[in-house]
Protein backbone atom coordinates (compact mmCIF):
# COMPACT_ATOMS: atom_id res chain seq x y z
CA UNK A 1 0.00 0.00 0.00
CA UNK A 2 2.82 2.34 0.94
CA UNK A 3 4.48 1.61 -2.41
CA UNK A 4 1.28 2.50 -4.30
CA UNK A 5 1.05 5.79 -2.43
CA UNK A 6 4.66 6.60 -3.28
CA UNK A 7 4.05 5.74 -6.98
CA UNK A 8 0.92 7.91 -7.03
CA UNK A 9 2.87 10.85 -5.56
CA UNK A 10 5.61 10.42 -8.17
CA UNK A 11 3.10 10.29 -11.03
CA UNK A 12 1.27 13.33 -9.65
CA UNK A 13 4.55 15.27 -9.42
CA UNK A 14 5.57 14.33 -12.97
CA UNK A 15 2.11 15.27 -14.29
CA UNK A 16 2.37 18.64 -12.58
CA UNK A 17 5.90 19.14 -13.99
CA UNK A 18 4.91 18.35 -17.56
CA UNK A 19 1.78 20.51 -17.26
CA UNK A 20 3.97 23.46 -16.30
CA UNK A 21 6.36 22.69 -19.19
CA UNK A 22 3.42 22.51 -21.62
CA UNK A 23 2.03 25.81 -20.38
CA UNK A 24 5.42 27.48 -20.78
CA UNK A 25 5.73 26.12 -24.34
CA UNK A 26 2.31 27.49 -25.26
CA UNK A 27 3.17 30.92 -23.85
CA UNK A 28 6.56 30.91 -25.60
CA UNK A 29 4.99 29.76 -28.85
CA UNK A 30 2.39 32.57 -28.82
CA UNK A 31 5.02 35.12 -27.94
CA UNK A 32 7.31 33.74 -30.65
CA UNK A 33 4.52 33.97 -33.25
CA UNK A 34 3.96 37.57 -32.27
CA UNK A 35 7.67 38.25 -32.58
CA UNK A 36 7.86 36.50 -35.93
CA UNK A 37 4.84 38.42 -37.15
CA UNK A 38 6.38 41.69 -36.02
CA UNK A 39 9.70 40.70 -37.57
CA UNK A 40 8.05 39.79 -40.87
CA UNK A 41 6.31 43.16 -40.92
CA UNK A 42 9.60 44.89 -40.11
CA UNK A 43 11.47 43.02 -42.84
CA UNK A 44 8.75 43.80 -45.36
CA UNK A 45 8.89 47.46 -44.40
CA UNK A 46 12.67 47.54 -44.59
CA UNK A 47 12.73 45.78 -47.95
CA UNK A 48 10.33 48.13 -49.65
CA UNK A 49 10.68 51.40 -47.77
CA UNK A 50 12.89 52.93 -50.46
CA UNK A 51 10.54 52.11 -53.32
CA UNK A 52 7.04 52.29 -51.85
CA UNK A 53 5.16 55.00 -53.68
CA UNK A 54 2.06 56.63 -52.29
CA UNK A 55 -1.13 56.10 -54.24
CA UNK A 56 -2.45 59.63 -54.66
CA UNK A 57 -5.89 59.95 -56.24
CA UNK A 58 -5.85 61.15 -59.85
CA UNK A 59 -8.38 63.47 -61.47
CA UNK A 60 -11.37 62.33 -63.50
CA UNK A 61 -9.80 64.03 -66.51
CA UNK A 62 -6.54 62.14 -66.01
CA UNK A 63 -8.28 58.81 -65.53
CA UNK A 64 -10.46 59.24 -68.63
CA UNK A 65 -7.41 59.91 -70.81
CA UNK A 66 -4.73 57.63 -69.38
CA UNK A 67 -6.79 54.66 -68.13
CA UNK A 68 -8.90 54.10 -71.25
CA UNK A 69 -6.99 50.97 -72.30
CA UNK A 70 -5.02 52.79 -75.00
CA UNK A 71 -1.54 54.19 -75.48
CA UNK A 72 -0.78 57.65 -76.79
CA UNK A 73 1.53 57.47 -79.82
CA UNK A 74 3.16 60.58 -81.29
CA UNK A 75 5.41 60.62 -84.35
CA UNK A 76 8.02 63.29 -85.06
CA UNK A 77 10.16 64.39 -87.95
CA UNK A 78 13.74 64.12 -86.71
CA UNK A 79 16.96 65.96 -87.56
CA UNK A 80 19.60 64.19 -85.49
CA UNK A 81 23.12 65.53 -84.95
CA UNK A 82 25.70 62.74 -85.29
CA UNK A 83 29.39 62.79 -86.30
CA UNK A 84 29.31 66.51 -87.07
CA UNK A 85 26.34 66.35 -89.46
CA UNK A 86 22.54 66.43 -89.27
CA UNK A 87 20.77 63.20 -90.20
CA UNK A 88 17.14 62.85 -91.25
CA UNK A 89 15.05 60.32 -89.39
CA UNK A 90 11.99 59.72 -87.26
CA UNK A 91 11.18 59.69 -83.56
CA UNK A 92 8.21 58.21 -81.73
CA UNK A 93 7.03 58.78 -78.16
CA UNK A 94 4.73 56.05 -76.80
CA UNK A 95 3.08 56.86 -73.47
CA UNK A 96 0.94 54.30 -71.64
CA UNK A 97 -0.07 53.54 -68.06
CA UNK A 98 0.54 50.09 -66.64
CA UNK A 99 0.80 48.19 -63.37
CA UNK A 100 4.37 47.82 -62.14
CA UNK A 101 5.89 45.43 -59.60
CA UNK A 102 7.95 47.56 -57.18
CA UNK A 103 10.25 44.80 -55.94
CA UNK A 104 11.46 43.14 -59.15
CA UNK A 105 10.64 46.28 -61.16
CA UNK A 106 8.91 44.86 -64.21
CA UNK A 107 5.42 45.10 -65.67
CA UNK A 108 2.85 43.17 -63.61
CA UNK A 109 0.94 40.36 -65.31
CA UNK A 110 -1.93 40.56 -62.84
CA UNK A 111 -3.64 43.23 -60.79
CA UNK A 112 -2.61 43.41 -57.15
CA UNK A 113 -3.00 46.07 -54.43
CA UNK A 114 0.79 46.16 -54.09
CA UNK A 115 1.26 47.10 -57.76
CA UNK A 116 2.29 50.65 -58.56
CA UNK A 117 0.65 52.54 -61.40
CA UNK A 118 3.28 54.04 -63.69
CA UNK A 119 3.23 56.22 -66.76
CA UNK A 120 5.65 54.47 -69.09
CA UNK A 121 7.44 56.24 -71.92
CA UNK A 122 9.07 54.30 -74.73
CA UNK A 123 11.01 56.85 -76.77
CA UNK A 124 12.47 55.68 -80.08
CA UNK A 125 14.70 57.21 -82.75
CA UNK A 126 15.71 55.85 -86.14
CA UNK A 127 18.17 57.54 -88.52
CA UNK A 128 21.01 56.65 -90.87
CA UNK A 129 24.65 57.68 -90.72
CA UNK A 130 25.85 57.16 -94.29
CA UNK A 131 25.48 53.47 -95.12
CA UNK A 132 24.51 52.22 -91.68
CA UNK A 133 21.42 52.79 -89.49
CA UNK A 134 20.98 53.77 -85.86
CA UNK A 135 18.12 52.55 -83.68
CA UNK A 136 17.71 54.02 -80.20
CA UNK A 137 15.12 53.24 -77.55
CA UNK A 138 14.74 54.53 -74.00
CA UNK A 139 12.12 53.27 -71.53
CA UNK A 140 11.11 55.18 -68.40
CA UNK A 141 8.76 53.86 -65.71
CA UNK A 142 7.54 56.81 -63.68
CA UNK A 143 5.01 56.60 -60.79
CA UNK A 144 1.70 58.29 -61.53
CA UNK A 145 1.77 59.59 -57.95
CA UNK A 146 4.43 62.00 -59.26
CA UNK A 147 6.25 62.15 -55.93
CA UNK A 148 9.36 60.03 -56.51
CA UNK A 149 12.09 59.36 -59.05
CA UNK A 150 11.45 56.95 -61.89
CA UNK A 151 11.42 53.38 -60.63
CA UNK A 152 13.37 52.16 -63.64
CA UNK A 153 15.07 53.50 -66.78
CA UNK A 154 16.54 51.39 -69.56
CA UNK A 155 18.22 52.29 -72.82
CA UNK A 156 19.42 50.33 -75.84
CA UNK A 157 21.19 51.38 -79.01
CA UNK A 158 21.89 49.33 -82.12
CA UNK A 159 24.05 50.14 -85.13
CA UNK A 160 26.27 48.10 -87.39
CA UNK A 161 29.29 48.34 -85.09
CA UNK A 162 27.35 46.63 -82.29
CA UNK A 163 24.82 47.32 -79.59
CA UNK A 164 24.84 48.69 -76.05
CA UNK A 165 22.44 48.49 -73.12
CA UNK A 166 22.05 50.33 -69.82
CA UNK A 167 19.53 49.90 -67.01
CA UNK A 168 18.90 51.92 -63.87
CA UNK A 169 16.93 50.48 -60.96
CA UNK A 170 15.71 52.77 -58.20
CA UNK A 171 16.50 51.06 -54.91
CA UNK A 172 18.30 52.36 -51.81
CA UNK A 173 20.47 54.18 -54.35
CA UNK A 174 20.46 54.12 -58.14
CA UNK A 175 21.83 50.75 -59.28
CA UNK A 176 23.09 50.97 -62.87
CA UNK A 177 24.12 48.09 -65.11
CA UNK A 178 25.74 48.70 -68.50
CA UNK A 179 26.87 46.48 -71.38
CA UNK A 180 28.81 47.66 -74.42
CA UNK A 181 30.91 46.32 -77.27
CA UNK A 182 33.58 48.98 -76.56
CA UNK A 183 36.56 47.74 -74.55
CA UNK A 184 36.58 50.66 -72.13
CA UNK A 185 32.82 50.46 -71.56
CA UNK A 186 32.32 46.70 -71.45
CA UNK A 187 30.23 45.31 -68.57
CA UNK A 188 29.76 47.29 -65.38
CA UNK A 189 27.59 47.53 -62.29
CA UNK A 190 27.74 50.79 -60.35
CA UNK A 191 25.76 52.47 -57.58
CA UNK A 192 25.34 56.24 -57.47
CA UNK A 193 23.46 58.72 -55.31
CA UNK A 194 19.97 59.62 -56.40
CA UNK A 195 19.39 62.76 -58.44
CA UNK A 196 16.85 64.09 -60.90
CA UNK A 197 16.78 61.98 -64.07
CA UNK A 198 16.39 63.78 -67.37
CA UNK A 199 14.57 60.70 -68.64
CA UNK A 200 11.90 61.03 -65.94
CA UNK A 201 11.20 64.70 -66.71
CA UNK A 202 9.53 63.70 -70.00
CA UNK A 203 6.92 61.76 -68.00
CA UNK A 204 6.68 64.17 -65.08
CA UNK A 205 5.82 66.87 -67.60
CA UNK A 206 2.85 64.83 -68.89
CA UNK A 207 1.40 64.47 -65.39
CA UNK A 208 1.90 68.03 -64.15
CA UNK A 209 4.32 70.42 -65.88
CA UNK A 210 4.00 72.89 -62.99
CA UNK A 211 5.81 70.32 -60.83
CA UNK A 212 8.92 70.35 -63.02
CA UNK A 213 12.03 71.40 -61.07
CA UNK A 214 13.50 74.80 -61.88
CA UNK A 215 16.59 76.75 -60.91
CA UNK A 216 20.08 75.32 -60.40
CA UNK A 217 19.64 71.57 -60.06
CA UNK A 218 21.64 68.36 -60.32
CA UNK A 219 20.46 66.19 -63.22
CA UNK A 220 21.57 62.88 -64.68
CA UNK A 221 21.34 63.51 -68.46
CA UNK A 222 19.42 61.17 -70.73
CA UNK A 223 20.96 57.74 -71.21
CA UNK A 224 20.86 58.36 -74.96
CA UNK A 225 23.02 61.49 -74.72
CA UNK A 226 25.50 59.92 -72.28
CA UNK A 227 25.95 56.93 -74.57
CA UNK A 228 26.37 58.95 -77.77
CA UNK A 229 28.95 61.16 -76.06
CA UNK A 230 30.62 58.29 -74.12
CA UNK A 231 30.18 60.39 -70.97
CA UNK A 232 30.07 58.93 -67.43
CA UNK A 233 26.65 58.32 -65.92
CA UNK A 234 26.47 60.85 -63.11
CA UNK A 235 24.68 64.04 -62.12
CA UNK A 236 25.66 67.32 -63.77
CA UNK A 237 24.65 70.84 -62.78
CA UNK A 238 21.87 72.23 -64.96
CA UNK A 239 19.94 75.48 -65.03
CA UNK A 240 16.26 74.68 -65.49
CA UNK A 241 13.59 77.13 -66.63
CA UNK A 242 9.87 76.79 -67.32
CA UNK A 243 8.40 79.55 -69.47
CA UNK A 244 4.97 79.31 -71.14
CA UNK A 245 5.00 75.83 -72.62
CA UNK A 246 8.79 75.43 -72.88
CA UNK A 247 10.96 73.58 -70.39
CA UNK A 248 14.72 74.09 -70.81
CA UNK A 249 17.75 72.43 -69.27
CA UNK A 250 21.10 74.13 -69.79
CA UNK A 251 24.20 72.12 -68.79
CA UNK A 252 27.24 74.50 -68.63
CA UNK A 253 29.78 71.71 -68.07
CA UNK A 254 28.48 69.71 -71.03
CA UNK A 255 27.93 72.74 -73.25
CA UNK A 256 24.48 71.29 -73.96
CA UNK A 257 20.93 72.67 -73.94
CA UNK A 258 17.65 70.77 -74.17
CA UNK A 259 14.31 72.53 -74.74
CA UNK A 260 10.99 70.67 -74.70
CA UNK A 261 7.92 72.44 -76.13
CA UNK A 262 4.52 71.26 -74.94
CA UNK A 263 0.84 72.13 -75.00
CA UNK A 264 -0.03 73.98 -71.78
CA UNK A 265 -3.52 72.41 -71.67
CA UNK A 266 -4.11 68.84 -70.47
CA UNK A 267 -2.88 66.26 -71.48
CA UNK A 268 0.21 68.44 -72.12
CA UNK A 269 1.26 66.83 -75.43
CA UNK A 270 4.88 67.32 -76.47
CA UNK A 271 4.92 69.30 -79.71
CA UNK A 272 8.65 69.55 -80.40
CA UNK A 273 12.11 69.59 -78.85
CA UNK A 274 15.62 70.82 -79.59
CA UNK A 275 18.93 69.61 -78.23
CA UNK A 276 22.13 71.57 -78.91
CA UNK A 277 25.59 70.13 -78.26
CA UNK A 278 28.97 69.69 -79.90
CA UNK A 279 28.94 66.94 -82.51
CA UNK A 280 31.94 65.40 -84.23
CA UNK A 281 35.47 64.56 -83.17
CA UNK A 282 38.20 66.75 -81.71
CA UNK A 283 38.92 70.09 -83.33
CA UNK A 284 36.45 69.38 -86.14
CA UNK A 285 33.47 69.10 -83.76
CA UNK A 286 30.89 71.87 -83.91
CA UNK A 287 27.68 72.95 -82.25
CA UNK A 288 24.68 71.38 -83.91
CA UNK A 289 21.02 71.23 -82.94
CA UNK A 290 18.94 68.08 -83.02
CA UNK A 291 15.30 68.95 -83.75
CA UNK A 292 12.08 66.95 -83.54
CA UNK A 293 8.73 68.31 -84.77
CA UNK A 294 5.44 66.52 -84.23
CA UNK A 295 3.69 64.94 -87.19
CA UNK A 296 0.72 63.12 -85.67
CA UNK A 297 -0.73 61.85 -82.38
CA UNK A 298 -3.14 58.93 -82.08
CA UNK A 299 -4.60 56.88 -79.21
CA UNK A 300 -4.47 53.14 -79.83
CA UNK A 301 -4.12 49.76 -78.10
CA UNK A 302 -1.16 49.18 -80.42
CA UNK A 303 -0.30 45.81 -78.86
CA UNK A 304 -3.44 44.47 -80.52
CA UNK A 305 -2.65 46.05 -83.90
CA UNK A 306 -0.29 43.38 -85.19
CA UNK A 307 -2.03 42.24 -88.40
CA UNK A 308 -0.79 43.19 -91.84
CA UNK A 309 -3.91 45.29 -92.31
CA UNK A 310 -2.94 47.35 -89.26
CA UNK A 311 0.09 48.69 -91.14
CA UNK A 312 -2.12 51.54 -92.32
CA UNK A 313 -1.69 53.07 -88.86
CA UNK A 314 1.97 53.66 -89.69
CA UNK A 315 0.82 55.70 -92.66
CA UNK A 316 -1.47 57.66 -90.34
CA UNK A 317 1.59 58.39 -88.19
CA UNK A 318 3.66 59.30 -91.30
CA UNK A 319 6.17 56.60 -90.45
CA UNK A 320 6.33 54.87 -93.87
Amino acid sequence: MDNLKKLFKILKAELCFWSIIGLLLIIFSCDNKTKHKALAHYLDTETSKHIVVSKKPTSTEFNAYWYAGEAEISSYNLEQARYGELREGSAVLIYVTEDFLPEIQVKADNQNPKNISVLKLNATKNFNTGIYPYSIMQSTFYPVSNDRHALKVSSSMQEWCGHVYAQLNNREQFNIMTHSYFEGEADSNVTIDKAILENELWTKLRINPKALPTGKINVIPSFEYLRLKHAPIKAYVANATLIEGTYTLDYPELNRTLSIHFNTAFPFEIEAWEESFKSGFGASSKMLTTKATKLKTIKSPYWQKNKNRDGILRETLHLN
